[in-house]
């Protein structure tokens, strides 16, 4: 047991600053070396580890894409096989929704979400710890499978019957079904921190009419994670159920139906696109102020077109079955709904527009990609109002346009913003500005690079070349622009490579960065660039919606927190006051052991089904240990 910096029962304010700090620093440590890398619970060095593995399935995910393109350059290429291709687009698109696209924005939740709420460590620590080693298992699983040439070949969607194990023979199907639980058991523990963090962990003072738009778009989407990820959940338990222990959810000649399996997938597939957008537009709001060197226009009307793009989420993903036979009267509802959801995206789009207008805008890197976002989403959101009508979408489905505009939203809509934030917020992670050249550079790169790479695909799919083939015949009207769009996803990889080198680069030689060097205003920059374990040596009261802006020189502050125990606030719902001192768990082993022992059920269930019953003791033997009281001063509370 580590012993107190302090005695026991010891305040903040009963102490000079000088001795607070270290106090606290000794308090709130992770210790140095392998044992404290595995024992943290310290929400930057997990969010950091998030952020940073999220990446490298980036990486691979662009791998597998460049492959593709140069398969797909040349009519009738032999360079890659059909079976080989299928678990490359299936790789491709499971890799970058379920470990790069939803992880990598819960990631930078878990690390600034916390900083800019004004408290000292995400709720549930050591559940966020657990979180990571979870996503990592079923990160290497799918790779490792994939290595073993075992990889997953039904898509990323993996439809039924051909998932089944009427035609899906082998492990691979099972492999991307548990891969699914990894993920999905990852994200649920985090949207459930989330939610309590920004509830109940917010500074004294800090309403809901004062929480930054990240926060908000943070919240919301957490929700959806909460409501939409089961359906994800239980539709791959059933597969599971129906390929290794002989159930019929998903077999119509006995019982089950085929269409199950769409609605479950959808239900949770569509929200998972604003899953992924939502964070990215709490990031354009909250950039966007400090470059326009104005608050942003509208701070009401974007929390609310949050909150209904959230709602309307649930309502549209019939509208990637309307080829399936469905009800005519369910189509017209679901095209309604899909157009009505263009209305909240539109009201940001104004709101956003307006903030530059009247304001004084800064051209930094961030402010370039949050204009390209504004371009390209724009277009993938026209591109998706067309193929919310039942008429066209019946031509197009499952060509390449819809390739084409799924790239625009996901691409446009999340990673340009998320680029951005990375240049804005990376002074805040290391310390240390990014090179603002290098940055200019691969701005114009990836945004012409993305652009002669996806906008041809729009005409390739008119002219009705259709996804997921691994080669076409050369009488065919495809070759010119196939190789067109193959020399094009050269320039944008020379991009994503430029801005991987200038965040290496900058990390160790990059500028040293003030603790506020934009002027922002939230919380997160109250604090030192990085900040110290402890995030703030005294909580911040928050007094209006920019406190930085507002309170420049003297932020107020809170006092009486232990510092011989982790302590934070806990405040009230709505309005933010102060309602108890409430400990914050200490490092812990225990989660990593405990995601250890989960992994080994969940793979081992793939083989047979008793690895749940037996599997199951080890968990249970885990989870004691976890929560068991270790003496520390924190089980007082």
């Amino acid at each position: 047991m580590t012993r107190p910096a302090t005695a026991p029962d010891t305040r903040d304010i009963d102490i000079e600053r000088t001795r607070l700090t270290s106090t606290l620093a000794e308090t709130w440590k992770t210790p140095p070396g392998f044992w404290g890398a595995l024992t943290t619970v310290d929400h930057k060095i997990i969010g950091r580890r998030y952020i940073f593995t999220a990446f490298v399935f980036l990486a691979l995910g662009g791998v597998l894409a460049a492959l593709m393109r140069l398969q797909l350059a040349q009519p009738e290429a032999r360079l890659i096989g059909p079976d080989r291709y299928n678990q490359i687009f299936t790789m491709h698109g499971a890799n970058m929704m379920f470990l790069f696209a939803v992880p990598v924005m819960e990631a930078v939740a878990v690390y600034l979400v916390p900083l800019m709420v004004g408290t000292r460590n995400i709720a549930f620590p050591r559940l966020n710890a657990f979180s990571y080693w979870i996503y990592v298992a079923g990160g290497a699983l799918l790779w490792i499978a994939f290595a073993l040439d075992m990889g997953p070949d039904v898509g990323w969607f993996a439809y039924v019957p051909l998932s089944g194990p009427q035609y899906g023979a082998g492990k691979r199907a099972d492999i991307w079904a548990q891969m699914i639980t990894f993920t999905e058991l990852s994200a649920l523990a985090i949207a459930v921190e989330l939610v309590v963090t920004i509830f109940k962990q917010r500074a004294p003072g800090m309403t809901l009419d004062r929480i930054p738009l990240f926060v908000w778009s943070m919240l919301v989407t957490s929700f959806l994670v909460i409501m939409a990820m089961p359906a994800i959940m239980i539709a791959s338990t059933g597969l599971i159920l129906d390929r290794l222990f002989g159930t019929h959810f998903y077999n119509p000649a006995e019982g089950g139906d085929v269409l199950l399996w769409q609605h479950l997938f959808w239900f949770f597939g569509h929200p998972e696109v604003y899953i992924i957008f939502l964070p990215a537009a709490g990031m354009v709001s909250t950039m966007i102020e400090p470059f326009a060197r104005r608050p942003a226009f509208g701070y009401l009307g974007l929390v609310m077109a949050l909150i209904a793009t959230g709602i309307l989420a649930f309502g549209l993903w019939v509208h990637h079955m309307f080829v399936a036979g469905l009800p005519r009267l369910g189509d017209s509802f679901f095209t309604a709904s899909s157009m009505a959801i263009a209305i909240p995206a539109g009201i940001q789009m104004f709101c956003w527009l307006a903030t530059l207008w009247d304001g004084r805008p800064v051209f930094k890197t961030p402010l370039l990609f949050i204009i390209g976002f504004i371009v390209t989403f724009v277009i993938g959101g026209l591109t998706g109002v067309m193929v919310a009508s039942v008429p066209f979408d019946t031509q197009v489905h499952d060509t390449y346009f819809v390739v084409a505009h799924f790239h625009y939203v996901l691409i446009g809509g999340a990673v340009f913003p998320l680029l951005g934030a990375v240049h804005y917020w990376f002074p805040k992670l290391t310390g240390r500005m990014m090179s603002e050249t290098l940055g200019r550079w691969s701005f114009w790169l990836i945004i012409v690079g993305f652009n002669a790479t996806f906008f041809p695909m729009h005409i390739l799919g008119l002219e009705g070349m259709p996804r997921r083939v691994y080669t076409y015949q050369p009488d065919l009207p495809w070759h010119g622009l196939n190789v067109f769009i193959s020399l094009s996803a050269v320039v944008l990889t020379a991009g994503f490579l430029l801005f991987f080198i200038n965040v290496l680069k900058s990390a160790r030689f990059g500028e040293v960065a003030p603790d506020n060097p934009w002027d922002a205003p939230t919380l997160e920059w109250a604090t030192t660039s990085p900040p110290p374990s402890y995030n703030f040596a005294m909580i911040p009261v928050v007094g209006s919606l920019h406190p930085l802006w507002d309170e420049r020189d003297t932020l107020p502050v809170a006092d009486g927190l232990r510092t011989d125990r982790r302590e934070l606030i806990v405040t009230t719902l709505a309005a933010a006051e102060p309602q108890a001192r409430e400990a914050s768990p200490r490092n812990s082993i225990w989660p990593l052991l405990a995601a250890v022992a989960t992994t080994i059920m969940l793979i081992w269930s793939i083989f047979s089904p008793w690895a749940v019953v037996w599997g199951s003791i080890p968990i249970a033997v885990a989870l004691i240990g976890w929560f068991w009281p270790k003496g520390t001063p924190e089980d007082e509370s």
